[in-house]
């Protein structure tokens, strides 16, 4: 291969089943994993942590230029709080500008990278030798969260769940910059009636077809 990295671009709606993916395919062929979206809570929770404004872009790009990529915490990033102010600065442009340097920078760590977003196929990587868009229908979506939430022990409402699911997807397929949408050349997984494993398998035969070519 002519670049030091295998780039992997994963996108997708929320709750599609792309970042357990994305962290199984990681793993599996010892490639460094990045969640674009934490990086977006990362600087919202710098933000609200410092007690700024979240509608001053000058400010959250500032704070999103110092993100440490190395040390985002999935757990203490995934409270709600930090995904409504994360939603409210990622469709400012000069925030996105800036994380998106940052993303590229990690994608081309060796032997490869997998990245998971909603813009990695189309505006982040675009060259990625490998892209896939996972996704599935709003009601799973929403189901999956619900279960998730209960899981933890505790309460969800699954309605109030369902509405937030299609509400994020309109922002996110509606934006300006960089909306939701699968790269031209990205392949398609519907995990709507698909277990992981079965995501995971699909996901592999995928690589591995490109890798080969590669070799």
């Amino acid at each position: 291969m002519t670049t030091k990295s295998f780039i992997i671009a994963i996108d997708g709606p929320a709750a599609a089943g792309k970042g357990t993916l994305s962290r199984l395919i990681a793993e599996q062929y010892g490639f460094h994993h990045l969640d674009t979206g934490l990086t977006y809570r990362a600087t919202a929770k710098a933000l609200l942590d410092a007690g700024l404004p979240l509608d001053d872009e000058a400010v959250a790009e500032k704070i999103a230029r110092e993100v440490e990529l190395g040390g985002l915490d999935r757990d203490i990033l995934s409270k709600h709080e930090i995904g409504e102010a994360a939603s409210k600065i990622a469709v400012m442009p000069a925030v996105r500008r800036a994380l998106v340097e940052a993303q590229r920078r990690f994608a081309t760590k060796a032997p490869g990278t997998v990245l998971d977003g909603r813009d990695i196929g189309t505006v982040v990587c675009p060259d990625a030798p490998v892209k896939l868009y996972v996704t599935a229908t709003p009601e799973v979506r929403a189901r999956r969260r619900y279960d998730e939430i209960l899981g933890k022990g505790a309460t969800a409402d699954f309605d109030a769940i369902f509405e937030d699911v299609k509400r994020r997807d309109e922002r996110d397929m509606g934006r300006a910059d960089s909306p939701l949408k699968p790269a031209d050349d990205a392949h398609l997984l519907d995990t709507s009636e698909m277990s992981i494993e079965a995501a995971f398998q699909a996901a592999q035969s995928i690589i591995d077809a490109v890798l080969s070519r590669n070799a």
